[in-house]
């Protein structure tokens, strides 16, 4: 049987949800005619019920039917026709226990109901971004405007989600076992235990990190490194330790190494997200209700309130197939895109039972204003990166309408990731890293922020001294209203501001974008998701920011303020040929891997979405580090 989900759940949409976009065009599904897919749920059951076929997708990742091979797991055990996840890589050392039939089986669910929808969604997000490449500008949509202005509806926020409440400093970072335990005993609030943007995604970060969360949660995780130095939990109380708010991959990565086979016999990748969330959710989310905490989730690269929509559906339907009560899962969206920035309120209205928060994920939402105008000329074109900070009119506008967002709807608002880092045997960086982070920490507290994020536990005192001094005793600010703040479709697209104030572009910013993209890549494809360099945490984010600038300047004939010298494709690679010479070449490096990566995104004419689509499949998957 099948159970619908009432879509009316706090009262009919006052809104058509699946009108044009303001300003962009209008949406495929809305060019054909064709009906939302329904939304249905498996009813609560020991085994998964059918669910509603999805639509089919627009264009599909593969369309070459296969035979099965032996040990392939179905998604139900009743002879009905259902998906089936198939592992197509090697396995290590207690893989098995993360890699249940049962589990497998529920991914297989969860693809059943939501593959094709993913793809519509993809295949949307790119109409999208092209349209403002051609000169649309986003805009707040006039469809769900009846959303923002109904005063009454609020989301679930931190009510009933014990460890949500008080969140005034998280840290971030990857879900080794070495790194999750620190992250445990850092004294931060809450840890974002990362597999996205911190975390290369080779197979056994997928499934280790996987073990490492499953341990930590039980309280059991233990690790001894080469050296013979012993890592353990201060506490096996999950109480005891920072709330653990997981984030899994985005939307728009795949998983090459478990393979999903639909009723038709079509055979694809399956979704990284679909993944780390399936996997996390099944093994732990019973136990961290039971240990006193509960499965809690950060939403990375979301575009729209469409792509919250789907989060939302999969919530409900893994809740409902594992027997969770609907409203457990809490997620905190990351407010990282330019679109998405135009529709936090109705993001949070489509997940409202679900929510607790929102997030200025600054990098990424930089990375995003240069994808969407990359091609704009020059009045759009970013100085150097180390210039754009968050005083900025309009990265100052989009936080300002973060917080007010949120307070206005009874969410939380925390604040972005200051890339600086101290480094223990550097007084001097380490002195200058504490003074840029109690700036920026003071400002996010001040401008009402709930929280912030971290990268190093030695930064922890740091932020908290600047929330507590406005918080006090209290956990959070969500009361405080912010009436004050009027931001706009000008306010928000303003790019021009930062070179209005004096940022320039720079032939040490060109040649430090190259530097950064390479020596990051390099790491990533030797499995580190989260790279120190130049005193700087690094990761998947600021990766996309450097080789993005290199394609935008070339494109928009940027001249560097310094020297009056175009960006060239010439000139770039003098430079990258200069930077892979004066790095090492020890053994295990991928530099020229990296050089050769940065060269395909940021130096041809085609621009990828994501460097890290095809980095993954072109040269991270099947190499040394992605296997057991």
């Amino acid at each position: 049987m099948t159970a619908t989900i009432d879509t009316r759940a706090q009262g009919t949409s006052p809104y058509d949800a699946d009108a044009g976009l303001a300003g962009i065009g209008t949406p495929p599904a809305a060019r054909t005619g064709s009906a939302p897919a329904a939304r249905t749920a498996s009813a609560p059951s020991s085994t998964p019920a059918p669910v509603q076929a999805p639509a089919p997708a627009p264009a599909p990742r593969s369309s070459a039917p296969s035979t099965l091979p032996n040990g392939g797991v179905g998604a139900s055990g009743t002879g009905a026709r259902r998906g089936v996840i198939t592992v197509t890589a090697a396995v290590g050392p207690r893989y098995g226990e993360i890699l249940t039939p049962e589990a497998l089986a529920f991914l297989a669910l969860l693809h059943d109901r939501f593959d094709a929808r993913r793809d519509e969604l993809i295949a949307q997000r790119q109409l999208r971004r092209q349209d403002i490449a051609d000169g649309s500008d986003p805009d707040f949509r006039a469809s769900t405007r009846p959303v923002r202005d109904d005063p009454d509806w609020r989301v679930a926020g931190s009510r009933n989600a014990p460890g949500l409440e008080d969140r005034r400093v998280e840290i971030t970072g990857p879900t080794d076992p070495k790194m999750t335990i620190n992250a445990l005993n850092s004294g931060a609030r809450c840890w974002l235990a990362d597999a996205e943007d911190a975390s290369s995604p080779t197979w056994p970060n997928v499934i280790e990190g996987q073990l490492a969360l499953h341990d930590a949660i039980r309280g059991t995780l233990s690790f001894t490194n080469e050296g013979g130095k012993e890592y353990t939990l201060r506490s096996a109380d999950l109480v005891d330790l920072p709330t653990i708010v997981f984030r899994p991959r985005g939307w728009h990565l795949d998983e090459a190494h478990l393979r999903y086979t639909d009723a038709n016999g079509i055979t694809s990748s399956t979704l990284g997200s679909l993944v780390d969330f399936g996997l996390y959710f099944f093994h732990n989310a019973a136990e961290l209700i039971a240990r006193g905490r509960g499965p809690y989730f950060y939403l990375p690269k979301l575009e729209g309130y469409r792509e919250a929509r789907l989060w939302n559906e999969v919530f409900e339907v893994a809740q409902d197939a594992l027997g969770i009560p609907r409203g457990t899962v809490r997620a905190t969206v990351l407010i990282e895109t330019l679109p998405a920035a135009f529709e936090m309120e109705e993001i949070l209205y489509e997940l409202r039972d679900h929510c607790a928060g929102l997030n200025a994920g600054r990098w990424d939402y930089l990375f995003s204003v240069i994808k969407c105008f990359r091609t704009r000329g020059d009045s759009y074109v970013l100085p150097d990166r180390a210039q754009v900070t968050m005083t900025a009119p309009f990265m100052r506008a989009y936080t300002e309408l973060l917080v007010a967002t949120c307070h206005k709807r009874g969410a939380h608002a925390i604040g972005g990731m200051s890339a600086f880092i101290p480094d223990r045997r550097n007084p001097e960086v380490t002195r200058q890293a504490f003074q840029q982070v109690a700036a920026d920490k003071k400002r996010e507290a001040g401008d009402g922020f709930d929280g912030t994020w971290v990268a190093h536990p030695d930064l922890i005192p740091v932020a908290e001294a600047e929330f507590d001094a406005v918080l006090g005793d209290a956990p959070n600010q969500v009361t405080r209203l912010r009436p004050d703040v009027a931001v706009g479709q000008h306010e928000l697209l303003d790019v021009a501001s930062a070179r209005r104030a004096g940022a320039t572009v720079t032939s040490a910013g060109l040649r430090s974008n190259v530097s950064v993209a390479v020596r990051y890549l390099d790491a990533w494809l030797r499995g580190t998701g989260a790279a120190a360099l130049d005193s700087l945490m690094e990761d998947a984010a600021t990766a996309e920011i450097s080789r993005s600038q290199v394609w935008q300047w070339i494109a928009s004939g940027t001249v560097t303020d310094d020297d009056r010298q175009p960006v060239t494709r010439e000139r770039v690679e003098a430079i990258l040929l200069d930077v892979v010479a004066s790095l090492p070449h020890g053994h295990g490096n991928r530099i020229d891997d990296a050089a050769e990566i940065f060269r395909a995104v940021a130096l041809e004419d085609d621009f990828p979405a994501f460097l890290t689509s095809p980095a993954y499949q072109g040269h991270l998957v099947g190499s040394p580090v992605d296997r057991p």
